[in-house]
């Protein structure tokens, strides 16, 4: 299993990634529903030219990237119940098991966002908690975040998941999946670091297309970045 970032797991200082170099920052992401295969090839291949901190795809593409990325230090991150996160817990744990057995070493979730809304807190708690403890049954360093998908949520329902997340244990709180409509944001990344303090890290994604959308998001408190536009990012001056 790779080890794609030193500083994943709870207590860094939330602005530490800004001294790393920007790619170890950078999950390189491809997750539209039409790419060909021969795309995905290509995200795999510039991860491991550039050094990405993870390269994340779909779950049909986990045992390609594990064996092309193998001791490269650039982990491989999928998805599970993406892009809606409304699927029974039992159904999130299994193909987090799949996914894990594949080869992945991170996965992003979509917490349940009708439940958000209606109050249902505590069985927000008891899904994503589950996941965690059988995340980390199979697996010790797997790296575990949790989508909030901030742009269809109010900055009381943004505060209340944030809370939730770090109490069911997992690595990063992550703001978009990028297919509702909007991405991250400044103001969203500082209102969940104001929310978690050092507790968990925070994935900014969605609609980051230049180094200085990367910056600004790492100066608001991202430790990780989640962009198809990675390349675009280390290449540009």
């Amino acid at each position: 299993m790779t080890t794609s970032d030193p500083g994943a797991r709870p207590g860094a200082a939330a602005g530490s990634s800004i001294e790393r170099p920007l790619a170890r920052s950078i999950d390189h992401t491809l997750l539209k529903p039409d790419a060909p295969s021969e795309a995905f090839d290509r995200l795999i291949q510039e991860g491991r030219r550039h050094r990405f901190a993870a390269v994340c795809l779909p779950p049909v593409y986990v045992r390609r990237a594990a064996a092309a990325l193998k001791n490269s230090g650039t982990a491989v991150c999928t998805v599970v119940g993406f892009p809606l996160g409304y699927i029974e817990p039992e159904v999130r744990i299994f193909e987090s098991e799949r996914a894990l057995e594949g080869g992945a070493d991170e996965l992003d979730t979509v917490l349940d966002i009708s439940w958000l809304k209606s109050g249902r807190d505590e069985e927000v708690l008891a899904d994503l908690s589950a996941w965690v403890d059988a995340v980390r049954e199979i697996s010790e360093t797997a790296v575990t975040k949790v989508i909030l998908e901030t742009v269809l949520l109010d900055d009381d329902e943004k505060r209340r998941a944030a809370r939730l997340v770090a109490r069911a244990g997992a690595d990063f709180v992550k703001t978009s999946t990028g297919f509702a409509g909007g991405g991250a944001t400044v103001a969203d990344v500082e209102l969940l670091q104001a929310e978690v303090g050092d507790a968990i890290r925070i994935k900014a994604s969605g609609g980051i297309r230049s180094r200085a959308d990367a910056f600004a998001m790492l100066r608001a408190g991202a430790s990780r970045l989640g962009t198809s536009s990675g390349v675009t990012l280390v290449s540009e001056r």
